[in-house]
């Protein structure tokens, strides 16, 4: 019995911990061949909102500042969604 409760609120403290998705920043880039919405990167470090979003960001600047690239990369708010 002890056991089962320990092991119910451990699931329950990762479970929360996954759940808030509040500070994370998803990186997507476009497609040559039409409009798309391509997933490249997920920035969630536990150290904040604005961490993730400045990483994002300088990600998808470097991204796009390659030679040749010819497609747009951008940061939205939250994690990955189609």
């Amino acid at each position: 019995m002890r056991q089962t409760i320990l092991l119910s609120a451990l699931a329950s403290g990762v479970l929360t911990g996954c759940a808030n998705d509040g500070d994370d920043y998803t990186l997507y880039r476009g497609s040559v061949t039409g409009p798309m919405r391509i997933h490249v990167a997920s920035f969630d470090s536990a150290d904040g909102e604005a961490y993730n979003r400045e990483n994002c960001h300088i990600a998808a600047g470097l991204f796009q500042a390659q030679p040749g690239v010819a497609v747009k990369y951008w940061c939205e708010k939250g994690r990955y969604r189609e």
